[in-house]
This record gives structure tokens, C-alpha cells and sequence, in this order.
């Protein structure tokens, strides 16, 4: 492809991206219309607030294109791709919950939970590592785990070429996509990838209150304080600063951390990959964007709402060898009256900034909902 693609301009909704969008019925065209007129692939330009920083990559030999994107939308829903043609993508990361799943373990197609809780799919662009072990690099590999995993989608990649090789649509949105009608692993990979990249969420209130066009609530300015540490009268330790880990309006740092759930993890985390005792229970630091959807919380989904998280923040945190550095003081852990201990109000009112970055119009968005049965 290269330099012969073209460069779509984007329509910005409050610096959102705002993509072109192919339905599956682009792809049911005669035979002879898509095979001898073959679109070229456009490239899409990926729009967000300049706050949310340039610091992300696209591989090279995977731009992203409008016919990519479209590709990618339909293997995300497609359940032929699991073993027991039931379970997609989508299965476990619904539009309706930020991409996440309401159960603390979803379950794989062989009807078995998986060992860690769903991670929400979000602004992606900006994360180089996947899963909460960080085992994956880049979207593309991260691909390989869920579709072939045996507790997950459960196919090897060669059954799912095979399934989707009998189905001239595919074939159709191959072609359109990559130029000719081959379906090979690194293909699926590379549709899926870019599809997930445009995934950005940036339209919530608290955009509207960056923008400047929504004027927060007295609880939720209070939030935005406890939760970016502004000073207050009171000690140090009384100024949280959670944005040390969730930083920047992005609410995401790309860290793996203790945040001190366990004195001695079952689950040994980041370590599992490392192989380093720092990294015992270490987990990736999620982004909060659209958190108040994406319960229950923690990578064993141990918690079933914000305030069971802010209480534990608040007076539950347990000292071990890898705790985070941003909460290993010695005070913290060790004496329960030196904790954080937040009031009643100051909960209230870090919910209440918590549930500011929820975007109601990415989950409802068109382009992200399944292809098959929407009319976009």
C-alpha cells in the first residue's frame, strides 16, 4: 500500500475521531464488481484532544484504513471464529460496558471462567502493552491469546481461515482491504488492531469541562482536586494524588503496579512474565475512562463498585515487598489512623468525578456496534 493511500479528512466531534463507515452490505457486491474495481484503501486520520498527547504508534506495515477498519468491526463480532461458533470478541467486551464484561471472569467457549477479569477496551492508541501482565506487545500479538487460547474463543487460527475462507463476504472485505482475497493470521491480526485503535472515548463531561463547555458541580470539583492532589490544610498523606498512576486527562500511565490488594499475591502478576520478585502482584495500571461502566474492578474483579475501590484506597492498603512506591509510606501502611481515610463526602465526591468520564456517545456509537445486525 504505502504512499498510494489516501488520506481521508475527518470530521472532529469535540476532537473525537469521526471515521468514514463501511456496513457489511459494502462487501456484498457482486463478485465482479469488487474483484476487477478494487477501491484503494483509505487511510484514516485518527482525531483526539491534543491533551491526550502523541505518544502512541501505528506500525508501519499496518496503517489504518477505512476497508481495514470495517474488516477489523466484523471479526470482532464474529462468533465462527471460536470453537463453538457462540462466542466473539464482543462476548466479553460489550459496547453497552465500555467494551468490559459485568462478570468478575467471563467465560470461554469451553464454558470455563477465565483466571482474570475483562479488561475494558479504550483508547487503546495509547497503550503499547496489553493484558494486565503486559505479556502482549502492540495490538496485533495481542490478538493471538484470546482467539486460540483453550478457555477462551478455543480455534486455532488455521480453523478460523478455513471458516471464513467458505464465506464470500470475507473474502470480499479481504480483498478490499489488503488487496487480494487471501485470509491469513497476520491479516485477521492487523483488522482487528485497526479497528480497536479507533475505540477513543473523549466526549465524556469532563472533556466538556476541559473544552470548557460544562461547568462541573461543587462535588465534582472537589473530586478533581482529591483525585490530582491539589494542596490542602491538612497533612500530605490527605492528598491522594491518584493522578501519580491514572495520569493526565487520559487517566492512564503506561505502569504496572502493587496497589495493595495482598500482603502475598495468589495471582503473581507482572512477575509471571518478569520473572523478577519487584513485580509480584503487579498489574497494568488500567486507563479510569468510562470506569463507572466497567464493574466489577481489579484484575480478579474482586470489587463491585467504585466505593468498594475508593474504600479500599482509603483504609485497606496492604504493605508487601512490590507495593507501589506512591503508597508504600511507611504511616500508610502500617498504622490505620495515618491511612488516607477519606469522609463520607470526600467519597462522594470522588465518585462523583469518577462518573465524569463516562462518554455516553461512545457506547452508543455506531461504528463500534455490531456490523451484522446495526444499520451502520
Amino acid at each position: 500500500m504505502g504512499n498510494s493511500l489516501k488520506t481521508i479528512t475527518s470530521i472532529t466531534l469535540l476532537g473525537c475521531i469521526w471515521i468514514g463507515s463501511l456496513s457489511v452490505s459494502s462487501f456484498t457486491n457482486s463478485r465482479d464488481t469488487i474483484v476487477n474495481n478494487i477501491p484503494t484503501p483509505h487511510i484514516i486520520t485518527l482525531r483526539f484532544p491534543a491533551y491526550f498527547g502523541h505518544h502512541y504508534q501505528i506500525p508501519e506495515d499496518n496503517p489504518t484504513t477505512e476497508e481495514g477498519i470495517a474488516l477489523g468491526r466484523m471479526l470482532f463480532y464474529e462468533k465462527q471464529l471460536s470453537k463453538n461458533n457462540q462466542i466473539s470478541c464482543a462476548s466479553c467486551h460489550q459496547q453497552e460496558h465500555a467494551f468490559s464484561d459485568t462478570a468478575a471472569f467471563s467465560l470461554g467457549a469451553d464454558g470455563s471462567a477465565q483466571p482474570r477479569n475483562t479488561m475494558a477496551l479504550v483508547n487503546l492508541l495509547w497503550v503499547n502493552q496489553f493484558f494486565w501482565d503486559g505479556r502482549a506487545k502492540g495490538l496485533e500479538a495481542q490478538a493471538d491469546t484470546p482467539l486460540v487460547n483453550l478457555h477462551e474463543m478455543n480455534q486455532s487460527f488455521d480453523q478460523s481461515i478455513a471458516k471464513l475462507e467458505h464465506r464470500q463476504l470475507y473474502k470480499n472485505a479481504f480483498k478490499v482491504a489488503f488487496g487480494d482475497e487471501k485470509i491469513t493470521k497476520s491479516r485477521i491480526e492487523k483488522a482487528l488492531a485497526q479497528f480497536e485503535r479507533t475505540l477513543i472515548s473523549c466526549n465524556s463531561r469532563y472533556d466538556q469541562y476541559l473544552e470548557g463547555i460544562y461547568q462541573p458541580t461543587a462535588a465534582e470539583l472537589e473530586g478533581i482536586a482529591l483525585f490530582y492532589g491539589t494542596p490542602t490544610s491538612k497533612t500530605y498523606l490527605r492528598r491522594p494524588s491518584c493522578s501519580h498512576c491514572h495520569g493526565g486527562p487520559n487517566t492512564y500511565e503506561e505502569l504496572f503496579m502493587n496497589n495493595g490488594l495482598d500482603s502475598l499475591p495468589k495471582d503473581l502478576g507482572r512477575a509471571i512474565i518478569t520473572g523478577q520478585d519487584y513485580d509480584k502482584g503487579r498489574f497494568r495500571v488500567v486507563t479510569l475512562r468510562n470506569i463507572a461502566l466497567t464493574a466489577p474492578y481489579m484484575h480478579d474483579g474482586r470489587f463491585k463498585s467504585l466505593a468498594e475501590v475508593i474504600d479500599h484506597y482509603s483504609d485497606h492498603i496492604l504493605s508487601s515487598s512490590s507495593l507501589s512506591p506512591f503508597l508504600n509510606s511507611k504511616e500508610i501502611v502500617s498504622n490505620p489512623k495515618d491511612h488516607l481515610s477519606f469522609t463520607k463526602g470526600e467519597r462522594t465526591s470522588l465518585i462523583a468525578f469518577l462518573n465524569m468520564l463516562t462518554d455516553s456517545s461512545f457506547i452508543q456509537d455506531k461504528r463500534f456496534s455490531d456490523p451484522f445486525t446495526s444499520n451502520k
